[in-house]
């Protein structure tokens, strides 16, 4: 069985895929290494949950007691530092959405892969069975894609990362820009539409929607017919957990490429970059090397602010 050490139990995500290890049993949570904002009654009501003997003390001592380092903190700006533990000592690591939030820190993730690291992840909504179905079907069938359109809801880039990593799915890598149209606003929630171009041709649209929660739909056209398909957002996990124990034991590799996952958080990069800016169009290759990227901090303290406060006890 496979042994997971998880860092930081910061959103739903740990508790939900202890779901899935418990009717597949096809890894377990070994060991919690916890420096975030949950309480110590939390961590040991996760410890209790998943039946975890002892609290790592450092990320360090936890790394060499398991097989695969799971990094599930809410604050992206840690991710890179609390994955290198267990790259060092030669494990893989899945690093949880947003993968990162920078352009610098995709860039250091890119150069640890190219040296040997390997690194899994990040949205769940990238393995959709509604994606990978439609994926299947020929393209003498379905014709030859155009356009992709994707919605989101919540926030600004924690989620929205899940669909513009669908649409990065779908439309296959190479996008070459993005560009802010619009947003329009009603009693706090607002939604943004931002315009991406792909190298093949392809064009995507995609809206970001805050201050609720909203379904991923992706709508995608073809030069045959146009495809409407609504995420089922229950079947996700299991979809990204099912390829990761595939690599684990030994399996075809089914989790996207780093640079694939990387390029997705260029598109929102570039995106922020043109709202700023006024509405222009900005090409991923020339996002600022020192650019800022979005705060990990400031949305650590924001989603503390309002989660759940009972999850794990």
């Amino acid at each position: 069985m496979i042994k997971i050490g998880v860092v930081n139990i910061d959103t739903s995500h740990p508790k939900a895929f202890s779901g899935y290890l418990a009717r597949t049993g096809r890894g377990r949570y070994a060991a919690v290494y916890n420096d975030s904002f949950r309480t110590d009654a939390e961590v040991a009501g996760f410890m209790r949950m998943n039946q975890i003997e002892k609290r790592a003390g450092s990320i360090e001592e936890m790394a060499g007691q398991v097989d695969i380092g799971f990094i599930q903190s809410c604050n992206w700006d840690n991710h890179l530092k609390q994955a290198l533990p267990f790259l060092e000592r030669g494990k893989p690591v899945f690093i949880d959405k947003p993968i990162a939030g920078s352009l610098a820190d995709c860039r250091k993730l890119e150069d640890l892969v190219a040296k040997g690291a390997v690194i899994l992840g990040s949205s769940s909504v990238r393995y959709a069975n509604e994606i990978t179905d439609f994926l299947k079907i020929p393209e003498a069938e379905k014709g030859q894609i155009l356009n992709v359109f994707g919605t989101s809801g919540v926030d600004e880039f924690n989620y929205s990362i899940h669909i513009v990593e669908a649409i990065g799915g779908i439309a296959g890598a190479g996008a070459v820009s993005n560009k802010f149209v619009g947003s329009a606003e009603i009693g706090g929630k607002k939604c943004e539409t931002f315009f991406t171009r792909f190298s093949n041709g392809i064009t995507a649209a995609y809206n970001a929607f805050t201050g609720t929660y909203q379904p991923f739909e992706v709508v995608v056209m073809t030069t045959a017919d146009t495809y409407h398909m609504r995420i089922d957002a229950g079947k996700v996990y299991e979809a990204l957990l099912d390829r990761i124990f595939d690599y684990m034991e030994g399996k075809e590799n089914r989790i996207a490429p780093l640079g694939s996952i990387t390029e997705s958080i260029r598109i929102m990069l570039a995106g922020k970059i043109s709202r700023e800016s006024g509405g222009k169009e900005v090409r991923l290759c020339d996002i600022p090397a020192d650019d800022p990227g979005y705060d990990g901090a400031q949305f650590e303290r924001e989603y503390a602010e309002t989660a759940n406060k009972n999850l794990y006890l």
